[in-house]
Order: C-alpha cells, then sequence, then structure tokens
C-alpha cells in the first residue's frame, strides 16, 4: 500500500508562522523550516517505520509556494526535505515530491493520501483523508496488516 502524506496544514503548521504570507511573498523559505508539527512525530514515525516493515510505501507529496520561481521551489523542496529529516528522521521516504503550487497530486501517485485540501481528497485515486484522521487510518492499517 502506497501511504502519501501532503506537509502544510497536514503534518506541518506552516500557517501557525507569525507572518508566514509576507515570508512567501517575499521568497523566503523560513516558514517552511520554522513550522511545528500537527502531530505527534515520535508516534506517527512509530506507526510509519511498522507499516514499511510490513511492506506499505511511505511517501510525500506536496506543493511548493503559489507563483513561485523555479529557485524558490527548489528552495522550498530542500527546506521540507531537511524538516523531514528533523521530525520523522528513523522514516524512510520512497518519495518526496515537492510539486509546483496547483499540480493535480493525483497524476503523481495513488494509494492513501492525508491532505487538508479537500480539492486534493476528492480529486485523489484512490483513499484520502483529513490530517485529523492520520492516526485512526494507520493504527487501523498497523493492526489489519
Amino acid at each position: 500500500m502506497n501511504i502519501y502524506f501532503d506537509m502544510d496544514g497536514t503534518i506541518a503548521d506552516l500557517y501557525g508562522v507569525p507572518n508566514w504570507l509576507d515570508y512567501l511573498h517575499a521568497e523566503d523559505a523560513f516558514p517552511y523550516a520554522e513550522a511545528k508539527p500537527l502531530v505527534n512525530m515520535q508516534v506517527l514515525a512509530r506507526v510509519l517505520n511498522r507499516l514499511t516493515a510490513q511492506g506499505c510505501s511511505v511517501n510525500v507529496i506536496s506543493w511548493g509556494c503559489r507563483g513561485a520561481s523555479a529557485e524558490y521551489d527548489e528552495a522550498v523542496k530542500q527546506v521540507k526535505i531537511k524538516w523531514l529529516k528533523k521530525h520523522l528522521a528513523s522514516v524512510r521516504f520512497d518519495s518526496i515530491m515537492v510539486l509546483p503550487y496547483g499540480t493535480p497530486k493525483e497524476e503523481h501517485g495513488n494509494g492513501i493520501l492525508f491532505d487538508d485540501e479537500e480539492k486534493n481528497r476528492l480529486a485523489w485515486h484512490g483513499e484520502a483523508y483529513t490530517e485529523k484522521e492520520i492516526f485512526t487510518i494507520l493504527k487501523k492499517m498497523v493492526t489489519e496488516m
């Protein structure tokens, strides 16, 4: 089973960083680095490592900033990778995709998606859940496998 996570608003609290939008408009990746986790990362890492051991693929499918230059998108991607290494160091991701803003995520993956944006969940090919359902769904998968 392929599992995909959005980052901003799903596992990373980008929108909780003061003046986040001003930074993004200035093409400053600071808020992506400073975002606090939205879920308990220790618990998430344990569950994901168990699912990986059971054969699941763990992936990130996130967007860069709306209207960003290619250079800024790349900077954001690198900061997001560092954020994941900091907060989920023990998790082996099969892929980390940071796509230009608005790119249809459903064209880049299938399986289970966790995403705070309803439009992405509705378009997804497979099961899609909100950020509030992460632990309910993943813990159920551990017990079912």
